[in-house]
C-alpha cells in the first residue's frame, strides 16, 4: 500500500524570513558587499547558500567596518546596537522582522521604572535579548507555567499595580494561553500584549491537527529554530515526529 503524504497549506518561510531572505538575495545581485549581524534566520542551507554568495556573518557590531553593508537579522538586536550603528553611522539594513519589531515598540512606549514587564519566551534567545533591552524597569522572563509560578513567588507584585506581559512571536500557544489565563487570574490590572505572530499561532494550529490525523509528521527546519522545536514539540504528543534539515535525513527515517 502506497503511504499518502500530506503537505502543510502553511508549509515554507513565514513573512518576517522570507522578506529578510529576499532582502539579501537582492542585495547580493546588486554585487553589494555584505555581511549579517548574526546568522540573519536560523536555517543551515540558507546560511551556508549565503556564505558561499559571499556573506559574512558579524559576531560583534564592534568589528563592522565601512566598507560593508551590515543587515541585521530577523530576531532584532539590542536597543545599544542600533544606537551604535547610527552614532557610528554605519551602512546598515535593519531586517528585523515587523512583528519583532512591534514588541520592540510596545515595551519601549510603555515600560517605566514603575512598570515592569514579562516576557514569554527563551532568555537565551535573540528576540528575547533584543526585547529586553527596551525595557525601562523590571523584566522577567519566563518560558513554561512552572517559570511564570517560580516568578510570582519569589517578586512582589502588587495586585493593584498593572505591569506588561508580551511574548516571544514563535511561543508555545498552548503554554500561552496557560500563563495568560493564571495572570488574569492573579493580576486584573496586568496589561498583556497577544504578541505570538499569526503564522506561528496558524502553523502550531495546523501541525497540531495534522499530528492527531496521520501515522507519523516530518519537520523540516533548522535544529536551532525555535519555530521548528515548537513544530515538533506539538506533534510529537500524537504520533512519532521527526526533526530533519536536509532531504537525506529521511534515508535514516524507518517508517514502518
Amino acid at each position: 500500500m502506497q503511504a499518502k503524504i500530506t503537505l502543510a497549506k502553511t508549509a515554507g518561510f513565514c513573512f518576517g524570513v522570507n522578506r529578510a531572505v529576499n532582502m539579501l538575495y537582492d542585495l547580493i545581485n546588486k554585487g553589494e558587499n555584505i555581511c549579517t549581524l548574526g546568522p540573519i534566520i536560523h536555517n543551515p542551507q540558507v546560511i551556508n547558500d549565503l556564505n558561499n554568495k559571499g556573506v559574512s556573518i558579524l559576531d560583534d557590531i564592534n568589528n563592522a567596518t565601512k566598507d560593508k553593508k551590515v543587515v541585521i537579522r530577523t530576531h532584532g538586536v539590542e536597543k545599544d546596537v542600533l544606537e551604535y550603528c547610527n552614532f557610528n553611522c554605519l551602512d546598515y539594513i535593519d531586517a528585523t522582522c515587523p512583528f519583532v519589531k512591534k514588541i520592540h515598540k510596545i515595551v519601549d512606549k510603555n515600560s517605566s521604572i514603575d512598570m515592569p514587564v514579562l516576557i514569554a519566551g527563551d532568555k537565551n534567545h535573540p528576540e528575547v535579548v533584543g526585547i529586553k533591552s527596551y525595557c525601562s524597569g523590571d523584566c522577567y522572563i519566563f518560558n513554561s507555567y512552572e517559570e511564570l509560578d517560580e516568578i510570582f513567588k519569589n517578586n512582589k507584585f502588587n495586585s493593584e499595580k498593572p505591569f506588561i506581559v508580551v511574548s516571544q512571536t514563535t511561543f508555545s500557544i498552548k503554554e500561552w494561553k496557560k500563563c495568560v489565563k493564571k495572570i488574569n487570574l492573579l493580576y486584573t490590572n496586568a496589561i498583556i500584549f497577544d504578541t505570538i505572530c499569526s503564522a506561528t499561532e496558524e502553523r502550531q494550529a495546523e501541525a497540531l491537527l495534522l499530528s492527531k490525523k496521520n501515522d507519523a509528521m516530518i519537520i523540516i527546519g533548522g535544529r536551532t529554530s525555535s519555530n521548528t522545536a515548537k513544530l515538533k514539540a506539538v506533534c510529537e504528543p500524537n504520533c512519532p515526529t521527526y526533526l530533519i534539515e536536509t532531504a537525506k535525513e529521511l534515508l535514516d527515517i524507518a517508517f514502518c
